[in-house]
């Protein structure tokens, strides 16, 4: 593992624990060059589908992507970071399991804004708002008011 401080690519694991959840490994690591001790987190690296873009392209699922656009909808919201990162592992592991190569992002974004609907109703309609590209405030008010029914 290459150091962050002096870049010399050599280090020593000091100490290696599970993290709370147990799907990652905290590694306490020393630079076996400046002696500096940083800190690595190691996942499993798992098969995910490519995501079928509206324009055709394929892309590798990017669980930064799916993170980032959540916590922009939840920003300023009651809603803790960890919920944000267990919905996105339950996500991960729902594409997993589908055993899809390819998975558009349309269906993607209706498992977020059904979830983001269950978190918080304000981030799931700044979601859906971004996500469904209203065109006017007639369609942004028909899904408030199908929200409201709800």
């Amino acid at each position: 593992m290459k150091c962050p401080f002096c870049g010399y690519a050599d280090s020593k694991v000091v100490d290696s624990r599970p993290d709370k959840g147990g799907s990652t490994i905290r590694r306490r690591r020393e630079c076996e060059s400046c002696g500096k001790r940083f800190t690595t987190h190691e996942r499993v690296e798992e098969t995910l589908p490519l995501v079928m873009k509206k324009d055709g392209r394929r892309e590798p699922f990017d669980r930064l992507k799916v993170v980032a656009g959540i916590k922009k909808a939840c920003e300023k919201r009651p809603v803790s970071v960890e919920t944000i990162e267990r919905f996105v592992d339950r996500l991960e592991t729902r594409l997993q399991e589908s055993s899809e190569r390819e998975v558009p992002s349309t269906a993607i974004g209706e498992l977020v804004m059904n979830e983001l609907h269950e978190i918080d109703e304000v981030a799931y309609v700044r979601f859906a708002s971004v996500y469904r590209s209203f065109k006017d405030i007639n369609e942004f008010m028909a899904e408030l008011q199908d929200l409201l029914k709800k």
